[in-house]
């Protein structure tokens, strides 16, 4: 189709804003008491933009609850970044995605209502200052590689402490892939992370199971921790969809330590519910999660809420 004499080849810069919103409401049952909540666990505001076919760039704010002190919401940049991509070849300078779970988060696909497994414990920052570089010679392969701030996108300063991060996925016949990555920071001990991840797409079937491991947590020595994530979901028909996901986070005792340094955090989380979309950008999952500690001296926590994205 040709408007006002252009011809099908001529690009015409555009851009359009981008806006995401989380919330719930909630009830956590709890031998030591219960609790209710309405939340706005995030707000995505920002805009995208594209100076040509291959140069485009992307502001995003994200409002969100900082989880510490009295401050009830705080707002930080999240993406600030400009972007170069052609033939396979992708670079993204500023401030960035990582490339550390994004692939586990999308096969998740119900990050509204639960975090993906390293971002929810912690294991790194979903973006971060720094550049990265991907490159997919054939559809079944793409390698990518970053330099990162280290820090995450809370918090800027400046030092001479850098992440590097390397990242291999494959598709080997449709529907399936497999992903590894590794990235490592220094200071006074080497903070490093092992991820494998494979998943599996068919027919409004998606699978996926990951298993990551963190040496050094905050670059202190010996506070490794590790595990897995098992979930599942199935479209059920044209709107809706079940899903069920299991967490089991461990970490390692220090020397003669009585308790593994994370005892407190550890624990196994069990998750299941389904997913209504009732109209295209609006989201609903009526949802239980279930958190039993690996300290017995805390209790299980129910938790049976309504999730909602808004997406436009």
């Amino acid at each position: 189709m040709r408007l006002n004499g252009q011809t099908d080849n001529v690009f015409v810069p555009s851009g359009k804003p981008l806006v995401l919103i989380y919330t719930d409401v909630n009830s956590s049952f709890n031998p030591n008491g219960n609790s209710r909540a309405f939340e706005i666990t995030r707000a995505y505001l920002g805009y995208e933009y594209s100076f040509s076919k291959y140069l485009s760039s992307r502001v995003n704010i994200d409002i969100g609850d900082p989880g510490v002190g009295k401050l009830q919401m705080t707002a930080y940049i999240k993406n600030a970044f400009l972007q170069y991509k052609k033939n396979g070849f992708t670079a993204r300078f500023g401030m960035i995605a990582t490339d550390a779970y994004n692939l586990e988060e999308k096969q998740w696909g119900y990050r509204y209502l639960y975090k993906s497994f390293q971002d929810a414990y912690n294991f790194g920052a979903s973006a971060d200052l720094g550049a990265a570089l991907e490159y997919s010679p054939a559809d079944f392969i793409s390698f990518d590689v970053s330099v990162l701030n280290g820090e995450g996108y809370k918090r800027l300063q400046s030092d001479s402490t850098f992440k590097a991060t390397f990242g291999l996925t494959m598709k080997p016949f449709k529907g399936f892939m497999l992903r590894g990555y590794y990235d490592i920071m220094k200071h006074n001990f080497a903070q490093s992370t092992y991820s494998f991840f494979a998943g599996y797409t068919n027919k409004g079937f998606k699978a996926g199971a990951e298993y990551n491991i963190q040496k050094n947590n905050s670059m202190l020595n010996s506070h490794d921790f590790s595990g897995v994530s098992l979930y599942v979901s199935q479209s059920i028909a044209e709107k809706y969809s079940l899903f069920l996901r299991y967490d089991n986070l461990k970490s390692k005792t220090i020397a003669d330590a009585p308790s593994p340094w994370n005892y407190t955090k550890d624990g196994q989380a069990f998750i299941a519910g389904f997913d209504y979309s009732p109209v295209k950008g609006v989201k609903l999952a009526p949802t239980y999660i279930g958190w039993s500690p690996r300290d017995k001296a805390l209790s299980y926590t129910s938790t049976i809420g309504l999730f909602l994205e808004l997406k436009f």
